[in-house]
């Protein structure tokens, strides 16, 4: 039996290949982004996560992709908590940013990106990342993310900027004060998930002008400071992954067509076409 998973820094997606069922087993956990969270945690988690019918010691292979995921240090956070988990198996830890780019363009070269709770870009030789701008992360970076978008957002919200009908909404709806706000960013654990999840907000209020044109800043900020720093970017056409990325993707093709670029695929999550890539290219 064979595990693939993506995950983000928020979420990740798995999916159960046995070839002795009819059908695929798909699952969801934490998104174990090493940079915020240790092994232990994510022995803990997944213990917790995984459905309990799932065999772990009958499953041979795990191919986990996920967020943070970029050196070997890194890996090695999540590798030793897979080997714990599933003592059977084969264990590989990659980028998320390999599983978009193999999800999104199969075999093909060309360009890829992920806009969920970070950012990342690169471009692809139909087998391996070949160029990758640094994304830098939502303290320096992450521009056009859900991190990103929620910081936008929060920005405004505490300097008392919003429209006052958002303001109060937003005040219904969460009840923070900048105290509440600035405490979740400086001191408690996962700031990039909390600064995220008010992108989810922005979407639900998608409809106002101020929401739509806090996306297209980013969106074009994005752009500005990563997809159009790659060498003739306009010969490829774009291509993403992610919640942000596809919620929005009336702006985003927008911005990406303003930028010269064709559209490609831009999808939720990538699971279904990385199960394909697997079973149709991998051993």
């Amino acid at each position: 039996m064979m595990l693939i998973a993506d995950g983000g820094s928020t979420k990740s997606n798995w999916c159960l290949i046995d070839k002795k069922l009819d059908q695929n087993v798909y699952f969801n956990t934490e998104g174990y982004n090493p940079y915020f969270i240790d092994t232990a945690s994510i022995i803990e988690s997944l213990q917790n996560s995984i459905p309990e019918d799932i065999n772990k010691t009958g499953i041979d292979h795990v191919y986990y992709y996920g967020a943070g995921c970029s050196t070997e240090a890194k890996n090695e956070i999540v590798i030793k908590a897979m080997s714990s988990v599933f003592p059977n198996a084969e264990i590989y830890v990659g980028h998320d940013l390999l599983a978009a780019a193999r999800a999104l363009l199969g075999k093909s070269p060309g360009f890829a990106a992920i806009l969920g709770t970070g950012t990342n870009t690169c471009l692809y030789d139909g087998n391996n990342i070949t160029l990758n701008i640094d994304s830098l992360g939502h303290y320096l970076g992450d521009e056009g993310s859900g991190s990103y978008i929620g910081k936008r957002f929060l920005r405004d919200y505490m300097r008392k900027l919003l429209p006052e009908t958002l303001h109060n909404n937003f005040v219904e709806a969460f009840g923070l004060s900048n105290e509440d706000i600035l405490d979740a960013i400086y001191n408690k654990p996962l700031p990039n998930r909390f600064l995220a999840s008010f992108a989810k907000f922005v979407y639900d209020n998608n409809n106002l002008k101020y929401c739509r044109d806090i996306v297209k800043e980013g969106f074009t900020a994005f752009f500005d400071n990563l997809v159009c720093n790659y060498p003739d970017y306009q010969k490829y056409s774009f291509n993403c992954i992610g919640s942000v990325g596809y919620n929005f993707r009336d702006i985003l093709q927008d911005v990406a067509k303003h930028n010269g670029m064709a559209v490609g695929k831009i999808i939720r999550s990538p699971i279904d076409d990385l199960v394909n890539y697997h079973l149709n290219f991998m051993d």
